[in-house]
């Protein structure tokens, strides 16, 4: 059974769609205090960038942005500044092409990429093999998160992980963000990821990269795409080696690896989340001993926003997330 929740959203932001809405438009953070960036080569000799916060030997968090998303978003940074008031250092990784710059290959990133988080991951703990270490993901990133987790096992030295606001079932997301008022989260997106291909060809054809520009000019027109099903089927599974969507949906959807998590992890979702429907939340015998599901009423999609005076947003992740981590560090300390 999931926990009850505490949270308890603004009653000026009760509706979902402005728990979702107010943070992405509303929300500016500026950077957090030690903060700098640090570029990765990926074996593929393509690149990574990291944005991390905190120096010296205290314990490090692995971030994860979601679909279109950034070091950069608020809900990253927010966090990013939380920990560190925390004593908790973070790495936040861009997805490739995610951090201002296309990166050097037709290969993008999506909801089943867990290649370059476990790049990331065996990078940090080469260099710091003792450092307590813990990951947290959000919408998509929370997807690469429990599936990552999932397919290693034991094999992991993590204190902790948390997901939140993750599309479990790929295929009944897509098709959530097909019907009503949703359907405006999905133009926004479409939009951006049609901007991204096409600022990778151009980048992929000045820089030389013959190949795999043309990889991406194969995929034809994008322009008249309108759904995820159709630019999941016609550019992620093309591109990544899936025989079809439905190929790149079963495969990559995180549900069917939560029984296979051996870090003790937090799932915070929301009911009401815009982004998906209660269909895609597991049964408690698909879960894992070390997943502790936290579902709420309200909250929106990477929203959680509580406090009583209006345009005073209190972001109940930031609370909430570290305090998972604190538990679970202490536990092992």
């Amino acid at each position: 059974m999931p926990n009850e929740s505490l949270f308890k959203p603004a009653w000026w932001l009760s509706n979902c769609h402005l728990q979702t809405i107010y943070p992405a438009l509303l929300r500016q953070v500026p950077n957090p205090p030690d903060y700098f960036r640090e570029r990765l080569t990926t074996p593929d000799h393509d690149f990574i960038d990291v944005d991390f916060c905190g120096t010296g030997a205290k314990p490090l968090v692995i971030l994860l942005h979601g679909l279109t998303g950034s070091s950069q978003s608020g809900y990253i940074k927010g966090l990013q500044q939380a920990l560190f008031k925390y004593g908790m250092r973070s790495a936040a990784l861009n997805f490739r092409g995610c951090s201002g710059q296309s990166n050097n290959r037709a290969r993008s990133y999506h909801s089943g990429e867990t290649e370059d988080i476990h790049f990331l991951y065996q990078t940090l703990r080469q260099r710091e093999p003792d450092t307590p270490i813990a990951a947290v993901g959000f919408s998509l990133g929370g997807n690469v998160l429990l599936k990552w987790l999932g397919e290693q096992g034991q094999n992991l030295d993590l204190f902790a992980a948390v997901a939140v606001s993750v599309p479990l079932l790929l295929g009944l997301c897509a098709t959530k963000l097909d019907k009503g008022l949703s359907k405006l989260y999905r133009g926004n997106l479409l939009k951006d990821l049609k901007s991204y291909m096409r600022s990778k060809h151009q980048h992929l054809e000045n820089s030389g990269y013959t190949q795999d520009a043309q990889a991406i000019q194969e995929l034809g027109d994008l322009s008249e795409i309108a759904s995820f099903w159709q630019y999941d089927d016609c550019v992620v599974a093309r591109l990544h080696g899936f025989a079809d969507v439905h190929d790149y949906y079963n495969r990559s959807s995180s549900r069917q690896f939560l029984k296979s998590i051996n870090v003790p992890t937090l799932l915070i979702q929301s009911v009401d989340d815009p982004f998906m429907t209660a269909e895609v939340l597991p049964e408690a015998a698909e879960i894992s001993p070390f997943v502790e599901l936290e579902l709420t009423t309200h909250g929106g999609h990477v929203g959680f926003i509580s406090g009583h005076i209006p345009f005073r947003p209190q972001y109940w992740l930031e609370q909430r997330i570290p305090k998972h981590l604190l538990k679970h560090i202490n536990i092992q300390a």
